[in-house]
């Protein structure tokens, strides 16, 4: 038992030392560009929509940022402008801020002295031409989040479909690397589908929350505006 043991182990070292002198070929490093020719036609809608997707997040966000303002200090300027009775220096005032709330009072400043219901139609109207602007080509990134990954499994699809008609062709003699080679190029188009729809889903749901905070604020900052037009004040020349 003892050389039985003895032989074995020197069967295992060395059988260890053949394995390790033997070179595995390392896989082949693909850049970005030879993975988007490899994935094939179907590439190029997809890295299309990926660009897209990255100028509509960019543009938004700049949107979004430009459009921040502490509403009330602006609203307490206003209030005190209006109280002493520069309902004119109040609309300049407004027009040279050009933020999203300064446009809507700018509607309702420009109307005092009319009934309180025209002068509340005008604000509600400015505030949904302000909330359509911030929400404008939020849709973009809702169907690009659908779109490319769509498009990925279609690529893998029609990638598939072709693997297997050359196993057709060559009638099942194929090498099974070959096959794989076929499979892995196919699935391409569905990972880069699937990443560039899961970015944009993800920076839809952000943005649209910042959005829809926004609009909130601009409503509560109206609706504080429309009171303070009803609280009574001294009356002096504009």
């Amino acid at each position: 038992m003892p050389l039985l043991y003895l032989f074995a182990l020197q069967i295992d070292a060395t059988l260890t030392d053949t394995l390790a002198q033997v070179e595995v070929p390392e896989p082949e490093r693909m850049t970005l560009i030879d993975m988007l020719i490899t994935g094939g036609w179907l590439m190029i809608p997809i890295a299309i929509l990926s660009v897209i997707a990255l100028i509509v997040i960019i543009e938004r966000w700049r949107v979004i940022t430009k459009s921040s303002m502490k509403m009330e200090g602006f609203l307490n300027d206003v209030h005190d402008m209006l109280t002493e009775g520069n309902v004119r220096q109040a609309i300049r005032y407004c027009e040279q801020t050009d933020k999203p709330l300064s446009r809507i009072l700018v509607k309702g400043l420009q109307r005092l002295g009319r009934p309180i219901k025209e002068i509340e139609d005008a604000i509600m109207s400015a505030g949904k031409q302000e909330a359509y602007r911030l929400e404008s080509k939020m849709d973009w990134l809702a169907t690009i989040a659908g779109v490319a990954p769509l498009l990925g499994f279609l690529g893998t699809v029609t990638g598939m479909i072709e693997a297997f008609q050359q196993i057709q062709t060559m009638e099942g003699q194929v090498n099974p690397g070959m096959l794989a080679g076929g499979i892995w190029e196919a699935l391409i188009t569905t990972a880069f589908g699937l990443m560039v729809g899961i970015i944009a889903y993800g920076f839809y749901n952000f943005l649209l929350t910042k959005i829809n905070r926004k609009i909130f604020e601009l409503e509560a900052a109206s609706t504080d505006f429309i009171d303070l037009l009803q609280t009574p004040a001294p009356k002096k020349n504009a």
